[in-house]
């Protein structure tokens, strides 16, 4: 070794004596680390964990009858969720559900539906026979007084019938003897536009429209909805907006993003996160090239191709269509987590925590806990609608949780029926109750009243309202009171006739009936003379230093010979 080579020349000497392997084998390790983390692998820790999988949490009210009466009987929900080992990542898992997702095979049965603005609906149809070891394809509609229950499936964005985790559920649910039918949204499943209108994440009139139509064909199958994705934005949003007047008997929520102006923040915060977002706008900018001819008429066709981003995309073309002012309003407008406390169907909602598209952030937990009508189950582990399960991920998790959610609640007495609107379950204001008035041809007033409207107010109100109810009555009985003791004679020789009698019955009739209404206007007037006193008093306090001014400049010389002169100084 030469006294004077420097230490760097001693460092570089040395790195050249190490087999150029080995430092191939290094940066792969070094690759492999960063991966693992980048793409948040959990095989280590499932491996130390036995490969037992991680429990569902399921988040419900503590009085909620759907848990007892249902969800505790679902044995999916109350085991374990194992990923396939190879896919131990929620991108992995993500990617693998798009581009491969092992979707059983079978034909749907095509139905186009019309709505009442012209837009057109794919409705494809998945029907026991047709996955049966002899699928006949003799039958080809369901009768009208089929019972067998139907399940409507909303697809996420971008997704249709031909989505690999829709053919998995379309599957299962025709395999156990169910009709499935699949709700395209509009220009998609190889249908054109029809209509100047799009559908967007908040967006739920064709839901209803399509709810209505398969219950006036098929009125007494029981109607269950899967909402996947935006498409479970949808429901959960229609079914807030509904409440009871939905046909809906039971729904699930898969994956939803519930808020999405959380998820717009989420998915442009990592550069992982910005990849989906990429690979979401290629698709919008691939739906808007199909329908490039409606796109370029109703909205800027140049901005919406240099769109770099879900928001771009819906900033030049969902808010100009859908006429908001910004994405921020529109994702306001959407989001479906203020509708889930209005909620009154049975509904079940699936999440992963490691969902790299609709982040955990946005799930209303506080309000889900405070529905009785809805159950939360979130995992560990899942991505984004994939939950592949078995060593050949043969199938997904939630597609079995749900098909058995609907079994289970489709034998118990916990079904969501619609109320009937002629007998809503509202509470008025007492003034509403009173008495209608109307006016007869010969000038008569007559009261319309409904008696057992009437009684059951009276009946609820505090005693001393009913006693100065029964005290105003019997001050508009006391002149009839005078008037029979003062015509007793004549009523003792002159018997009444049937108009007389009939014409006595409505007088005290009339009265019974606007005693309330008398009664209430008193305490309004009452109240009234003690605002009216509040408010003088009020005007008079504002206005003091103004009026006092005036006052001495009116009445300065006459004032300036009663009033002492510090006074006028103050």
């Amino acid at each position: 070794m030469d006294p004077s080579d420097s230490i760097t020349e001693l460092l570089l000497k040395a790195a050249a004596l190490i087999p150029i392997t080995h430092y191939l084998l290094g940066i792969w390790i070094i690759f492999l680390i960063f991966m693992y983390i980048f793409l948040e692998v959990h095989i280590f820790q499932d491996f130390l964990n036995g490969f037992r999988g991680n429990p569902v949490t399921l988040t419900y009210n503590s009085c909620s009858e759907i848990y007892d009466g249902v969800v505790s009987k679902c044995r999916i929900l109350h085991g374990r969720y194992l990923v396939s080992p190879w896919l131990s990542s929620p991108h992995l898992q993500t990617v693998f559900l798009n581009f491969f997702g092992n979707p059983p095979r079978f034909s749907y049965r095509r139905q186009l539906f019309t709505t009442p603005d012209g837009g057109t609906i794919a409705l494809d149809w998945l029907m026991p026979s047709d996955v049966a070891p002899a699928a006949s394809y003799m039958s080809n509609s369901i009768s009208k007084d089929d019972r067998t229950p139907i399940v409507m499936v909303i697809p996420g964005l971008m997704s249709d019938s031909a989505s690999a985790y829709i053919k998995h559920l379309a599957f299962k649910i025709a395999k156990g003897g169910w009709n499935a039918v699949i709700s395209n949204h509009r220009g998609l499943g190889g249908i054109s536009l029809t209509s100047d209108w799009f559908y967007n994440a908040g967006w739920t009139e064709d839901v209803r429209t399509v709810v209505e139509y398969l219950h006036q064909e098929y009125p007494n199958a029981p109607l269950f909805a899967v909402g996947t994705s935006i498409g479970a934005n949808v429901l959960v949003k229609y079914l807030g907006e509904d409440g009871d007047s939905t046909h809906i008997a039971g729904a699930a929520a898969i994956c939803s993003p519930w808020d999405l102006l959380i998820c717009d923040r989420f998915i442009n915060r990592r550069l992982v996160q910005k990849v989906y977002d990429r690979a979401l706008t290629i698709g919008l900018q691939i739906y808007a090239q199909t329908h490039q001819s409606i796109y370029s008429r109703l909205a800027d066709w140049e901005e919406i191709q240099k769109s770099r981003s879900v928001r771009d995309f819906d900033n030049h073309a969902t808010c100009v269509i859908g006429k908001y002012e910004t994405a921020d309003t529109y994702y306001r407008h959407s989001s479906s987590a203020g509708y889930v406390k209005n909620i009154t169907v049975p509904l079940l909602c699936v999440s992963a925590l490691d969902d790299p598209v609709c982040t955990k952030e946005a799930i209303p937990w506080d309000e889900c806990r405070a529905n009785k009508n809805i159950v939360l189950a979130t995992t560990p582990h899942g991505g984004h609608l994939a939950f592949f399960e078995g060593i050949t991920a043969y199938g997904l998790w939630w597609v079995r949780a749900v098909d058995e959610f609907f079994s289970v609640l489709h034998s118990s007495s916990f079904m969501h029926k619609r109320k009937e609107e002629s007998s809503p379950q509202m509470l008025e204001p007492v003034l509403d109750q009173g008495p209608y008035l109307s006016l007869t041809e010969d000038g008569m007033l007559s009261a319309i009243v409904n008696e057992a409207t009437t009684g059951g107010i009276v009946a609820n109100l505090p005693e001393e309202q009913c006693n100065h109810t029964k005290t105003a009555e019997a001050i508009i009985s006391e002149p009839e009171a005078d008037i029979k003791t003062n015509e007793k004679s004549l009523c003792d020789t002159v018997k009444p006739s049937n108009h007389d009698v009939d014409g006595n019955q409505d007088v005290r009739y009339l009265r019974q009936a606007t005693a309330p209404l008398k009664r209430h206007l008193k305490e309004l007037s009452r109240h009234g003379r003690k605002s009216m006193w509040l408010l003088a008093y009020i005007a008079i306090l504002t206005t003091w230093p103004f009026l006092r001014s005036a006052l001495l400049i009116l009445f300065k010389r006459k004032i300036r010979n009663v009033v002492p002169a510090t006074w006028l100084r103050k």
